[in-house]
């Protein structure tokens, strides 16, 4: 079975849902305005150059879902993927899955947001699975804490491995992998067909350089 891997965030949707959801948690109150924006607005921009602390910023994005109760956060969660993904899912991406299922293949998204967020999305969009970055859970409460290896930059590829010896029958062989980011070259480099999908300056240059498609789903 050939494997289609896709990046989430400003890829098959047209912006970042983590960033997103903070903004969200600011509209409803849940969070203190004037400091998270400004945080909220500065780890995006340091993802975007290419320098964040994925940990500093796990740190960060996380603290909302240990200081609420659980059945409060999923109740934001279902309002936020109401009034704000459905606005920024991407019908040519709909299309471009559509096209992979069609010819049998089979559809993961691999995202450095984390699975509290990404998962209804990933359901929305159809795909077969997901590796995002995973929660620490006790008791059933979010603890606010990172379990295992965050999938981003380099964690992307250590996390695809794993999962491949978990899915015997699917083979990396002529896989192909979209992505918008410089922070997933890493990844692009490992699969056979790499496709930078509306990238970011840095991507967009490596993509010329290597001859790798580039294509828009916007």
């Amino acid at each position: 079975m050939q494997l289609a891997i896709f990046d989430l965030d400003n890829t098959l949707i047209g912006d970042d849902s983590d960033h997103r959801w903070g903004e969200y948690l600011i509209s409803i109150g849940a969070v203190e305005e004037r400091a998270y924006r400004a945080a909220n607005d500065r780890y995006l921009a340091d993802y975007q150059a290419g320098t964040l602390d994925i940990n500093e910023y796990l740190e960060f994005s996380l603290k909302p879902l240990a200081d609420n109760p659980r059945e409060q956060v999923e109740q934001w969660r279902r309002d936020f993927m109401r009034d704000v993904v459905e606005e920024i899912i991407l019908p040519k991406a709909e299309a471009l899955l559509k096209k992979h299922r069609e010819a049998g293949d089979y559809l993961l998204i691999i995202t450095a947001t984390n699975r509290f967020v990404t998962a209804p999305i990933a359901e929305r969009l159809g795909v077969d699975d997901l590796i995002a970055i995973e929660l620490e859970e006790h008791d059933g409460h979010y603890t606010g804490q990172l379990a295992g290896i965050p999938s981003f930059r380099e964690g992307k590829i250590t996390r695809l491995e794993h999962w491949l010896t978990q899915h015997p029958e699917i083979t990396r062989d002529g896989a192909w992998f979209y992505s918008d980011s410089r922070n997933d070259i890493p990844l692009l480099e490992r699969v056979d067909r790499p496709v930078a999908v509306d990238p970011d300056d840095v991507l967009a240059a490596e993509a010329r350089a290597r001859n790798w498609p580039i294509i828009s789903l916007r």
